[in-house]
């Protein structure tokens, strides 16, 4: 029993870290008109969040490795706090942005420590299972803190509150660091060079370079969900925060069917299936996001094929290198987050040439390239399988 109360600590950790990630697209229309800078450029707050977060999650893993995991998660969650507080107060653009990377650098310091912690704290034979109830907080997020968020603003007329809810998260995580995280040894130094060994292994490579493009694709519309959704939505905010809701709790489904779905039929099958219906999907985004009925429609089976996705990815990565799995994760999680980064990018394209309805099939076709790299991944692993000594 009393392991629960630091897992579920860690767990309200990952959701204020994740929600915070997501949230800030529901609210994106509003918070450029704040800060005086056009839609294209506030997109750059989602970007400096995300692409931190991703590309220091290695490197504060290998630099804090010494530090006492207590002080570890405390200076994580005042920088990621501080960096809410700024982004909500400054009227400056260049001063929010880069509140936004501290926010994501605490994040950073934060996610591998506590999946590490998740497995200090339970018994070998529960290990995945404490993992998972860490992770739980992540992928909660999607589904409830993104809407949570969009609606609070919605309610109270101000994008700042949900800036100050996810800062509220993130209080209450630190708090519960600090009373229940019982004093755990430090793990194991690992150079940032055995870190990314992984990505020199055409297999790895490859199932990352998946995900990355998959989820680019998968956020090239996220990014700018408001003015994508607008015909269905009339701008109401509400509107707009049921449907997160139902892309969300989609994806909530995703997340808990892959893993038996892998376990059955394997996880190339699950792959392709599930990245060829997010193609399709949003090959048909411009007709289907005019209505409120096919909206929801599509918003559904995104949630469930995009999230779909994660977990047949994750296992075919530590299946090709299962001494390498913490690693893996990591570098897994990277890849969700540098595509999460790069998709206002490529959206910002897309919005220039086409306005925000031509965004679905901008995605399909990254999603599209994603399928080429998961069959390269698949055969590259199946030909390495064939030729090694029995």
């Amino acid at each position: 029993m009393h392991h629960h109360r630091p897992l579920l600590t860690l767990a309200t950790a990952m959701f204020a870290i994740g929600t915070d990630s997501f949230v800030i697209a529901g609210i994106l229309p509003d918070a450029a008109q704040a800060l005086h800078v056009p839609l294209t450029t506030a997109s750059w707050l989602l970007t400096a969040y995300a692409l931190t977060y991703a590309l220091l999650g290695p490197v504060m893993a290998t630099l804090t490795t010494h530090w006492p995991r207590r002080t570890l998660f405390l200076t994580g969650f005042t920088l990621f706090t501080t960096g809410n507080l700024l982004t909500a107060y400054t009227p400056h653009f260049g001063i929010a942005l880069t509140a936004r990377a501290l926010a994501g650098l605490g994040g950073a310091m934060i996610t591998p420590a506590a999946v590490a912690a998740a497995t200090a704290l339970a018994p070998p034979q529960r290990r995945g299972r404490a993992i998972a109830t860490v992770m739980t907080g992540l992928s909660a997020a999607t589904a409830l803190g993104s809407p949570l968020g969009t609606a609070i603003a919605s309610l109270t007329d101000d994008w700042r509150t949900t800036l100050l809810f996810v800062t509220t998260l993130g209080l209450l995580a630190a708090a519960g660091t600090a009373l229940y995280l019982p004093t755990l040894p430090t793990p194991p130094a690992i150079p940032l060079r055995t870190r990314l060994t992984p990505l020199t292994d055409h297999r790895t490579g490859l199932t990352l370079l998946t995900t990355l493009l998959a989820y680019t694709g998968l956020y090239t519309v996220y990014s700018f969900i408001g003015p994508a959704l607008d015909r269905a939505t009339h701008d109401n905010g509400t509107t707009l925060a049921a449907l997160l809701l139902a892309w969300g709790l989609a994806a909530t489904a995703g997340t808990l069917t892959s893993g038996p779905l892998t376990d059955r039929y394997g996880s190339r099958r699950v792959i392709n299936t599930a990245i060829t219906l997010a193609a399709i999907n949003f090959a048909l985004l411009p007709w289907t996001s005019a209505h409120l009925p096919t909206t929801l429609a599509a918003l559904l089976i995104w949630g469930l094929c995009g999230w779909g996705l994660l977990t047949p990815q994750t296992h075919r990565l530590i299946t090709t290198r299962p001494t390498d799995a913490p690693l893996l994760t990591g570098l897994a999680s990277t890849a969700v987050y540098t595509g999460v980064a790069a998709a206002p990018l490529a959206g910002q394209a897309a919005l220039t040439w086409h306005g925000p309805h031509w965004l679905g099939p901008l995605g399909a076709t990254l999603l599209i390239l994603s399928l080429g790299t998961a069959e390269a991944a698949h055969t590259t692993i199946h030909r390495r399988t064939e030729s090694a000594p029995r």
